[in-house]
């Protein structure tokens, strides 16, 4: 749905940001230990899906550790750092559940966050937390029934984690163990093809759109604004009459109003906020008092642009419904808030660019709803008769040098 630009350039560019920024997690490691924190989360993701296809190939082929065999020895080492892997994600959910909800830290209590953000959130490192302990659960019950020598169960020696809990397991008959046992693998399996479909509704789809987000990050300077040609064509012509062509085009659209007139990359960047808030966190404006929080202009715009797909899934197009983005999701004063400073995009740890939409949806106002404060009307009105800011007239502009003279 958004217009067309063109990131095609600099390609290697582009892969350094998106090692450093998705893979590595460069901007995260500006606060070391909650970067850590994360980045176990990150590796537990990563990593312990390779544990997930055995439990997935058993299922689907009748085996048993189908890795057992084929990894020998590597094996154990293996399914040991996956444990202590999963035992450190755990610990790392529990730490962050503690921060959102017991700490109450200021970025996570926010007004944005009403609703179903907070939930969403919670239910997620909640989900993490059963996921890892019914892996460790049922490692334990398998090395118990190892240990009772039951029929069909591989010795794989003790790992690290569950093989603290499987002593106080194997008093249990083999009945109850293989109870234990399958119903931890299939409540773990189920769950991540549970977690799998939550994924694309939850706020944790950035896992997958951090990567081309950083991708496609904009590589011009920082704050470095992007003027409309059309605009740049239309004081040239006024300078240069001789240029202006005959036929003027028909006059296009000024900024955005609504998620349609953002550009593809806006919307990109909508779909990869992960909530986290340390862009509202660095944004002046939002810490002295101001309405704007530019989590919520991100938030914001994808709300809007699900309604939209909404709208569109229902009609086969979009038809109007009276709403846009501007006006109904964000207001006036939340976007004359912002002073441009880019704070909040030095802070997103995917370069996130809430003052693009920002400034887009502020073209929309002033040059297409000729809306904009008093202070701001006569700065213009001197820029366009005096070329600067002030009201002094351009043959005065030297003056101050004679009377310093």
């Amino acid at each position: 749905m958004g217009r067309d630009e063109d990131f095609s350039d600099n390609k290697s560019a582009r892969w350094k940001n998106m090692l450093l920024l998705a893979f590595g997690q460069k901007k995260m490691f500006q606060n070391p230990t909650v970067a850590i924190l994360h980045l176990i989360i990150y590796g537990g993701f990563v990593i312990i899906n390779i544990e997930v296809l055995e439990i997935f190939l058993d299922g689907i082929l009748g085996t048993h550790r189908l890795f057992l065999p084929v990894l020998g020895s590597l094996y154990s080492f293996l399914i040991n750092s996956f444990e202590v892997l999963a035992f450190a994600v755990l610990v790392t959910c529990v730490i962050f559940l503690i921060r959102r909800n017991i700490i109450k830290l200021k970025r996570f209590i926010s007004n944005d966050l009403n609703g179903w953000p907070r939930s969403d959130a919670n239910n997620i490192l909640i989900t993490e937390i059963v996921l890892m302990s019914l892996f460790l659960l049922m490692n334990a019950s398998d090395r118990a029934l190892q240990l009772n020598q039951a029929e069909g169960y591989h010795e794989t020696g003790s790992f690290l984690i569950s093989g603290l809990m499987a002593p106080s397991l194997s008093g249990l008959s083999v009945g109850t163990l293989q109870a234990i046992e399958r119903t931890c693998w299939w409540l773990h399996i189920l769950g991540i093809f549970a977690f799998l479909n939550y994924l694309p509704w939850s706020k944790h789809l950035h896992i997958l759109l951090a990567f081309p987000n950083a991708y496609y990050a904009r590589l011009m300077s920082p704050g470095k604004m992007t003027n409309m040609p059309v605009i740049q064509n239309e004081v040239l012509y006024a300078m240069q009459p001789e240029l202006a062509p005959t036929e003027p085009a028909a006059p296009g659209k000024f900024g955005a109003k609504d998620v349609m007139d953002l550009s593809w990359r806006n919307l990109l960047d909508a779909y990869s906020c992960t909530e986290c808030g340390r862009c509202s966190a660095a944004c002046p404006a939002n810490e002295t008092g101001k309405l704007l929080s530019p989590r919520k202009i991100m938030m914001s715009t994808r709300d809007r642009l699900e309604e939209v797909g909404r709208n569109i899934n229902a009609n086969g197009e979009f038809k109007d419904d009276g709403k846009s983005l501007l006006h109904n999701y964000i207001s006036v004063e939340e976007l004359r808030a912002c002073t441009t400073c880019n704070a909040c995009v030095e802070a997103c740890p995917v370069s996130i660019s809430p003052v693009e939409i920002i400034l887009e949806m502020r073209r929309s106002l002033i040059m297409e709803e000729s809306s904009a404060p008093q202070e701001w009307n006569s700065m213009f009105s001197n820029v366009e008769n005096n070329f600067a800011p002030w009201k002094f007239a351009p043959d005065d502009r030297d003056k101050w040098v004679s009377e310093i003279n």
